[in-house]
């Protein structure tokens, strides 16, 4: 057992070193602003493959004062948005629609669960992401449940490494929503990176 134990913590620690953290300088956070006119939102994006349906990844847009993107471990990225420690600025619609279409392909398919939330919430979420810090690989969903849990009226939400576990506790708060999206893209989806935006 003890050796067991040892054995995950090497593992945790060496995940841990593998966070890459990014910074953007001021002025492009600032310039990246975007406010989006609903109402204060909490988003989670769950990606499920096609073949087994297991999750593969979990990712939060946080509508508040501005909108910003929680993707946790991500490769998403694009050159006009910038980012710090997994936060991404200037989440417009049409950086959102990229975001949803990057993951989704032949196979894996994406499902965002929107739930309308005060605007106390909402800033306290992404003062949460902001202060979270670059995450390791494989440790997105510890990341954004970690983020939701500390949210009032998200404190059903489990503790968990897994996707799918996390998009079903979501989805049972009231008044959630979902849609699913599919797409026929190959699974090499580096092409599509860097579009406009």
């Amino acid at each position: 057992m003890r050796r067991i134990i040892l054995s995950l913590f090497l593992l945790l620690g060496l995940t841990a070193c593998a966070a890459e953290s990014k910074w953007a300088p001021a002025e492009e956070v600032a310039r990246a602003r975007y406010v989006h006119g609903g109402p204060p939102t909490i988003t989670l994006f769950t990606v499920v493959s096609n073949s087994s349906d297991n999750g593969g990844h979990a990712g939060l847009l946080i509508n508040g004062s501005q909108r910003i993107l929680f993707d946790p471990a991500g490769t998403w990225y694009h050159p006009q948005i910038p980012e710090r420690n997994d936060v991404h600025y200037g989440m417009s619609e049409n950086a959102v629609d990229f975001y949803i279409d990057y993951h989704a392909r032949v196979t894996w398919r994406v499902y965002r669960h929107d739930l309308v939330v005060s605007p106390a919430v909402a800033e306290k979420a992404i003062r949460l992401a902001e202060a979270y810090g670059a995450v390791p690989k494989a440790m997105c969903t510890q990341a954004v449940t970690s983020i939701l849990r500390d949210l009032p009226g998200f404190e059903s939400i489990p503790r968990t490494l897994f996707p799918t576990t996390a998009m079903a506790a979501f989805e049972k708060l009231p008044g959630a929503t979902e849609q699913v999206f599919r797409d026929n893209d190959p699974d090499d989806n580096r092409q599509i990176l860097a579009p406009p935006v």
